[in-house]
């Protein structure tokens, strides 16, 4: 088979790298905006050449893996350009403004609209994993929407890739992914924030800093450029969230104020119910 990947980071690069593990003949092209990525993904053996979003027609499968803000633009791009048998897919992490915009587009049949979730917090060609993807949830967006047989292309990729498969509508999805993954990297970013405010001596943060702090935190070290645009496209629901967050962290805040830590410690018993469905899900 033959794949064409645009945007070559981190989810992009992993893709090249499973499925040549997954796939033993492939011949995978690229495209990014970054000629620095581009010539990176080549030394890495991620892609085997560049080549323009014109040139799609070619390939049997497209993978979309670009900033969410472009995302729509690139779409629509492409499936202009593709031919009747060409795969394309996503894995951006909001879905209701790109399935919108392609609607209406005549190749629309072509496009599968999925999130695998998966990542880390570093980006660009030299952050991919090769089993990025083993044993990760890919939520999959108006299935109906894409050709039965590209379907089935789809999920025999996403199988040997060893997603586990999630359908949802457009608005849930970005809805369950505002809670999940979206308020988890405003958290961190804020944590960060306000520890750097508060210890001016850089020194002391990295000394003291236990294990706890460095896995809180560790989102704060993703992707302005990629997390901006998700933040803009899932603004309302992010907006709600955030609301809740707020809410919950003035609640607690006035718990301590009073000394009221027998409830304090009831809230957090009662939160440690996550254990159990994080465990279930792992």
């Amino acid at each position: 088979m033959k794949f064409h990947i645009i945007g070559i980071g981190l989810i992009g690069g992993s893709f090249a790298l499973g499925i040549r593990k997954a796939f033993p003949h492939v011949e995978i092209s690229g495209s990014d905006a970054s000629e620095d990525h581009l010539l990176k993904s080549k030394e890495l053996k991620l892609i085997d050449n560049s080549a323009g979003l014109e040139d799609v027609e070619q390939a049997d499968v497209v993978i979309i893996a670009v900033p969410v803000d472009v995302a729509k633009k690139v779409a629509i791009e492409v499936l202009d350009h593709v031919g009747a048998n060409t795969l394309v897919f996503d894995a951006g992490s909001t879905k209701s403004g790109l399935c919108e915009a392609i609607a209406g587009h005549p190749n629309r049949r072509n496009f599968l609209a999925a999130h695998p979730i998966a990542g880390t917090e570093f980006s660009g060609p030299s952050a991919a994993i090769e089993d990025l993807f083993h044993d990760k949830t890919n939520i999959i967006c108006e299935v109906e929407k894409t050709a039965f047989k590209l379907q089935e292309r789809a999920l025999e990729i996403f199988q040997k890739l060893g997603m586990r498969i999630r359908y949802m509508d457009p608005k849930s999805h970005d809805r369950h992914i505002a809670y999940v993954s979206h308020l988890s990297h405003i958290s961190s970013f804020m944590l960060g924030k306000t520890v750097l405010q508060k210890e001016q001596n850089e020194k002391d943060i990295f000394d003291l800093a236990g294990s706890g702090f460095a896995s809180t935190v560790r989102l704060a070290k993703s992707s302005p450029a990629m997390w901006t645009p998700i933040f803009q496209q899932n603004k309302s629901n992010i907006l709600e969230t955030l609301e809740e967050y707020i809410n919950n962290l003035s609640e607690f805040k006035k718990l301590i104020e009073n000394d009221d830590f027998q409830e304090v410690f009831l809230e957090m018993e009662r939160t440690n119910h996550i254990k159990t469905i994080l465990n279930g899900i792992n």
